[in-house]
């Protein structure tokens, strides 16, 4: 069973006048069958949240973060352009980021967890 780490992330810091907060919905994903996991970061305090960059990063232990991607107003941009057939995101509502990650194997295993400045 393939376990993957997601960072709890309610990190809050001054952007301009507004405090920001980002939250991810869910602490853990362990998943066997399933070949595609869903991670939602909520974003609080953040003007225009449809236009405003959020960034998506994984981390694995002994190495640094890496950004996977980043997402605006359109379509996500990929660090490396091989990421676009294994992680998307797209916007929801007035406040929600999706990360998604497809066909999940042992290489996926990590920390994965969204931020915006």
């Amino acid at each position: 069973m393939l376990l993957l780490l997601l960072l709890a992330l309610a990190a809050a810091w001054s952007h301009g006048q507004a405090q920001v907060t980002l939250k991810q919905s869910q602490v853990s994903i362990t998943k066997g069958q399933i070949k595609t996991a869903r991670i939602e970061c909520i974003g609080e305090g953040i003007r225009d949240f449809r236009s405003a960059y959020i960034h998506w990063y994984r981390h694995i232990p002994s190495k640094a973060p890496e950004r996977i991607l980043y997402i605006g107003s359109g379509q996500a941009v990929y660090d490396e352009s091989s990421y676009g057939s294994k992680f998307s995101s797209y916007k929801t509502g007035t406040n929600v980021c999706i990360f998604s990650i497809d066909n999940i194997n042992s290489n996926d295993e990590g920390t994965y967890y969204c931020a915006y400045w």
